[in-house]
């Protein structure tokens, strides 16, 4: 019965969803391209029996790019399909997969995915995270196309919600080939909104490396920069009418010194906005994409790039993370701890819960409450160059300590594969 349900909605949904990417385009105007791949019209030269992955954004394609190398070692033969939902992750698909096809994945109506799956024919699915379809689920297990959860997390908060819709989400959980979870608390959850087969592998983010590609880019900032010391926010999220940047630099006003505050916005279309608070609140600002050295004078520099996180985080002397001084659940806390960078994050980290709890236990990142607070500790490591240094030194053990889920995950799949 829900299902049939949940699939007349799917009749009225289309509708809603137009006029929602239309005012999301009013900001980011790529979300009106590719418009007929998101509604199920047919694909020109689709990529057959790949190995086929679904990453939602910039995070979850970033996350599969260790999980492919390892998938080819064992698989090298088959192409790749790497789909998404959002401009900024098809970028980032397109930059760190140029041999793959990249494309949306189309919305879940049911002759959507279904037009999906023929086109493409893939021999396995990979969905990155928690991404929970039912009719694309259903639709791969009616295919025979094994379907598994890679990397998978899942939150007390998004449980409870999955819990509200228990007979929709479960007989789709149930449709999974294997679902292979970062921690055992995520297996837990994993299993009571209907997971079987779930196994516990870590995370692959773990398994990033910083680019090699963007060092030469990290060195051109520092050029750019001088010799000042670096503070980079990254990330920073505008969450349910909270600007994040602002709470930072309006917390930055009382600093006399000459560190470069870098405020690196998560979605271009804040790029703007952050520039102009830092305009209003008397700041001295530049933008990345001026092309021009960083003057002296110069307070606050803008990053309005995509694609270039690294390349921040590996310039910086400090980093924090955004998503976290709103409670967006935190952007991801690994990536500056890889880079070597002491990393500092907020209240807020629902999604990297226990990558941050691991983090502060190992003494390899600072938690702190408020903007203020980010403030006074970002002051003290910037004066203490001893208490810099012995945050930087436990950041190598706590990455190698947690590395190996992508290899996990690739011979597991692998493994089934060869079996059927």
């Amino acid at each position: 019965m829900i299902r049939r349900l949940y699939a007349t909605l799917w009749h009225l949904a289309p509708f809603l969803i137009r006029r929602h990417l239309r005012r999301r385009a009013l900001k980011s105007p790529a979300y009106l391209e590719h418009w007929d791949e998101r509604f199920g019209q047919a694909y020109p030269n689709p990529v057959q029996r790949p190995i086929w992955i679904h990453a939602v954004s910039v995070g979850e394609t970033r996350a599969a790019e260790p999980l492919v190398q390892a998938l080819r070692r064992h698989l090298p033969d088959s192409p790749f399909l790497i789909t998404q939902m959002t401009p900024t992750g098809r970028a980032t698909a397109q930059s760190l997969f140029p041999d793959a096809q990249c494309r949306y994945l189309p919305y879940d109506k049911s002759e959507w995915v279904a037009r999906f799956l023929a086109e493409h024919r893939p021999i396995c699915g990979i969905l990155m995270e928690t991404e929970i379809w039912p009719n694309l689920m259903h639709g791969c297990q009616k295919a025979g196309i094994p379907l598994f959860l890679a990397n998978a997390r899942l939150s007390e908060k998004s449980q409870r919600g999955y819990l509200k819709i228990r007979k929709l989400v479960e007989p789709a959980m149930q449709t999974l080939s294997g679902c292979f979870a970062q921690t055992a608390a995520d297996a837990e959850r994993l299993h009571l909104i209907g997971a079987s087969n779930v196994h516990v592998c870590g995370n692959t983010k773990y398994d990033i490396a910083p680019p090699d590609d963007l060092r030469p880019l990290a060195a051109a900032f520092k050029e750019r920069i001088g010799a000042r010391a670096v503070v980079v926010c990254a990330s920073t999220r505008v969450y349910k009418g909270t600007d994040e940047a602002e709470l930072l630099l309006k917390a930055w006003q009382g600093y006399r010194g000459n560190a470069l505050l870098v405020i690196v916005p998560r979605h271009p279309e804040n790029f703007q906005t952050a520039y102009d608070t830092a305009k209003s609140l008397g700041y001295t600002v530049q933008k990345r994409s001026d092309g021009q050295p960083v003057s002296p004078d110069t307070q606050v520099w803008i990053g309005d790039s995509m694609g270039e996180l690294a390349a921040y985080y590996l310039s910086a002397d400090i980093a924090f993370v955004g998503g976290s001084l709103v409670d967006a659940g935190c952007q991801n806390i690994i990536e500056p701890i890889a880079c070597r960078v002491p990393t500092l994050f907020g209240y807020s980290n629902y999604n990297f819960a226990q990558a941050c709890k691991g983090a502060v236990e190992a003494k390899a990142a600072v938690r702190v409450e408020t903007a203020e607070a980010w403030y006074r500790t970002t002051r003290q490591y910037l004066d203490d160059e001893t208490l810099r240094q012995q945050l930087i030194s436990h950041t190598e053990q706590f990455i190698s300590q947690h590395q190996g889920a992508s290899a996990k995950i690739a011979k597991a799949i692998a493994d089934c594969l060869n079996q059927r």
